[in-house]
């Protein structure tokens, strides 16, 4: 199966450090050759060796009152750049922590393949920060989604809901311990949290951050973006006169350096390759 990886940037949210950042997490831990593909609605700044596309067109329209990423319906289209078969998604803010070349050698190449979704595991849905799947295989989604995206937007509120749900053939998931969830699988649980900062746990290859905490925050210790980082004794003492005690103390963590330390190496390779190709 050619290895062939996708990511989608639309906005300012992320951009192209996280593009390339994304890219050389890829490359430090995939066999070559591959291919790495942004479809992107800016390309100033992006790494010489990606490949850039504009972003496919956005079908129906942008739903409101939805917090799930509907703009990734783009890469459902029947025809994808110059893609032709399977393709890796992965969101521009994971962290890679292993080789991915056990993701392009799991099932067969006509599957769609999704990552599990733990804060529901009794619901078997599915988690689209990293999943495989053909070029065109969710084409009757899109359309489906196209016809009524509000409606749609309003039943499954995340796209990946939708997904699970609906894909034609129906889903697989990953192989169990693959792909880790940062803040239910890699924080240590209270009140280990206060003693043991957070960890991958053995055989994962890849963690998602889904939800509002991103690697920049896990970098910082904070659980949220608008909190800051406290010393243990200042965020029990900031826990206590919560009226969620409980939830606040179970919300410290320390900062994730091994997180910095990937980040970094990947932020040296990629400003190392513009500042040479220049």
């Amino acid at each position: 199966m050619d290895k062939q990886i996708v990511c989608i940037n639309w906005g300012t949210r992320y951009g192209a450090p996280y593009i390339n950042r994304l890219y050389e997490m890829v490359r430090a831990n995939t066999t070559p050759p591959f291919r790495f593909v942004a479809f992107t609605d800016t390309r100033e700044g992006v790494h010489p060796d990606v490949v850039c596309f504009d972003l496919p067109e956005m079908p129906g329209f942008m739903p409101e009152r939805t917090i799930g990423q509907w703009p990734k319906s783009r890469l459902w289209a029947p025809e994808l750049g110059d893609l032709k078969g399977s393709f890796l998604f992965l969101d521009l803010d994971v962290v890679i922590t292993d080789s991915l070349d056990p993701f392009f050698e799991f099932g067969a190449p006509e599957d769609v393949i999704l990552a599990r979704n733990i804060t529901k595991p009794l619901h078997k849905l599915g988690q689209t920060s990293i999943y495989r799947m053909p070029v065109g295989a969710l084409a009757p989604l899109q359309a489906q989604f196209a016809a009524d995206p509000q409606g749609v937007a309003d039943k499954y509120r995340f796209e990946q809901h939708f997904v699970t749900k609906n894909a034609p053939n129906g889903i697989k998931f990953w192989p169990n311990g693959w792909v880790r969830h940062f803040r239910i699988e890699c924080i240590p649980t209270f009140p280990l949290n206060y003693f043991k900062p957070s960890h991958p746990p053995k055989g994962t290859r890849v963690v998602i951050f889904a939800g509002s905490l991103n690697p920049p925050d896990a970098i910082a210790g904070r659980y949220h973006p608008k909190y800051e980082f406290l010393p243990p004794w200042q965020h029990i003492k900031r826990a206590l006169k919560s009226h969620r005690k409980l939830r606040y103390l179970r919300q410290f963590m320390w900062p994730a350096d091994w997180v910095k330390d990937i980040w970094d190496k990947a932020d040296r390779a990629w400003q190392s390759a513009l500042e040479t190709r220049k």
